[in-house]
């Protein structure tokens, strides 16, 4: 595309706001680890779920992402590890898990607006805005990635700020003690729940791999960005869990998603419970931004190397977007909007931790393979110490399969063999040249995984 405008970068600011909303968008939806476990341990909980997992998983974005600097991400890691097969399931769980997450938004937003507008609750209504909520959320998507990131940190900051307001507010009427209770007596722990919930907040570090060709200087803004963005994203969770937590006592059953806003109005009143749910809102518009953006460039991504059909490549002439692989996860999402979401994000959570579980073994692998190819960004530890790095998340991961329903199991069952599918598919439609792919030359180090761009 010769008449293409130039391509513009991502830089740390905007970069700092799209993770951001890739992993969190705010303490929205941090609740329900009270109701499942009391105050103390879902303090405890937001406090050392970092170390143990957003942490390492923030370093081995950076590091590879430094490494491999293209769209795609998590996809070229696995492919550079393991090869093409693997390659591809990583890039069908990813995207699969992504989409899920990313149809979630658009009711998770009218969720609040219900609470505003009660006519939206079902019906007609509820369905309009469903769609008008995606369409147009998409197209801004569609006018570009520096555009979005800077509407990121608008969303981001004025989300943030009742929060603040609400935790300064709520200072005096702090009480300590209520903050080392372990909830109600006679309340069972919903362990499920409970770190589901940690999970749900705290994951996703690694999907803005996907961009790292749209940044500027990924060598030095990757690390920084993620940095910043884990004390964003820490501080964001904990001091209005702390300040609500330790200023008002509740029946834990009312600790349910959305009940922050109601928390405001007990401390200060109903103007700042409007301001968060308004804030939600705009919170649920930044992760639906965040979240298509990096589906879309992986979906770009995986054309580039040959995994899908080369058109997902194409971009925009008016925004130099990939605006096919925009329209794919746009339209995916809309669809999967429409079914039951309960154990679709449960699913969704199953079919990324099975992504995250190959991610770590790539990590490693790499590291062992490839010991002195260049790393802008290395992790500062020898592989013995990494390896106990990664054991740490993995065994929750594993947690996590482990204690997941039969559905689920079988949702991500089905998910899963359809991909293996997939990636068989694609090879004979490539072999029988009836889609027009790019040429690859292999995949990993040794053979030099390096595509040749096909012009359009």
């Amino acid at each position: 595309m010769a008449d293409a405008p130039t391509r513009k970068k991502l830089t740390l600011l905007p970069l700092i706001f799209l993770i951001y909303f890739e992993v969190s968008g705010g303490p929205y939806g941090e609740e329900p680890t009270v109701q499942a476990a009391g105050p103390l341990i879902a303090i405890l909980g937001f406090i050392i779920f970092p170390f143990v997992w957003s942490i390492p998983e923030a370093l081995i974005t950076a590091e590879l992402s430094t490494m491999y600097p293209g769209n795609g991400g998590f996809v070229i890691w696995a492919d550079q590890a393991f090869g093409r097969f693997f390659g591809s399931l990583m890039g069908s769980w990813k995207f699969l898990s992504g989409v899920i997450n990313l149809a979630a938004m658009p009711s998770l937003c009218i969720q609040y607006l219900m609470r505003l507008f009660p006519v939206l609750s079902s019906g007609l209504p509820n369905h309009l805005l469903k769609i008008v909520f995606t369409l147009v959320f998409a197209f801004l998507n569609y006018t570009g990635l520096v555009i979005v990131g800077y509407v990121a940190v608008v969303l981001g900051v004025v989300s943030l700020a009742p929060f603040l307001v609400m935790s300064a507010i709520a200072i005096p009427k702090i009480r300590p003690s209520r903050w080392i209770s372990l909830g109600q007596k006679g309340v069972k722990k919903d362990w499920n729940l409970f770190f589901n919930t940690l999970f749900w907040n705290l994951n996703y570090w690694d999907s803005v791999s996907t961009m790292a060709g749209e940044v500027d200087n990924p060598h030095k803004t990757f690390p920084l960005a993620l940095l910043l963005a884990v004390i964003l994203m820490g501080l964001g969770y904990i001091i209005p869990l702390g300040a609500v937590t330790g200023s008002i006592v509740v029946d834990q059953s009312e600790w349910e998603v959305g009940f922050m806003a109601n928390a405001a109005k007990m401390i200060s009143g109903q103007w700042l419970k409007l301001w968060i749910e308004i804030g939600a809102v705009l919170a649920s518009i930044g992760l639906f931004e965040a979240q298509l953006s990096s589906s879309s460039y992986q979906l770009e991504g995986m054309a580039e190397l040959a995994f899908l059909p080369s058109f997902f490549s194409l971009r925009s002439k008016w925004f130099n977007t990939p605006w096919v692989a925009i329209l794919t996860s746009t339209s995916i999402s809309l669809g999967v909007s429409y079914l039951s979401m309960t154990s679709l994000l449960s699913t969704a959570n199953f079919l990324y931790s099975l992504g995250m579980i190959l991610e770590f073994a790539a990590f490693l692998y790499l590291r062992w393979k490839l010991p002195r190819k260049i790393r802008p960004f290395r992790v500062p530890l020898r592989l013995p110490m990494l390896t106990i790095l990664c054991l740490i998340p993995v065994g929750f991961l594993m947690f996590l399969i482990v204690i997941a329903t039969k559905i689920v199991f079988l949702m991500s069952g089905v998910m899963t063999a359809a991909g293996i599918l997939w990636y068989f598919l694609m090879n004979f439609l490539r072999s029988e040249e009836w889609l027009r792919f790019e040429k690859v030359s292999g995949s990993g180090e040794e053979e030099g995984g390096v595509n040749e761009p096909v012009a359009m």
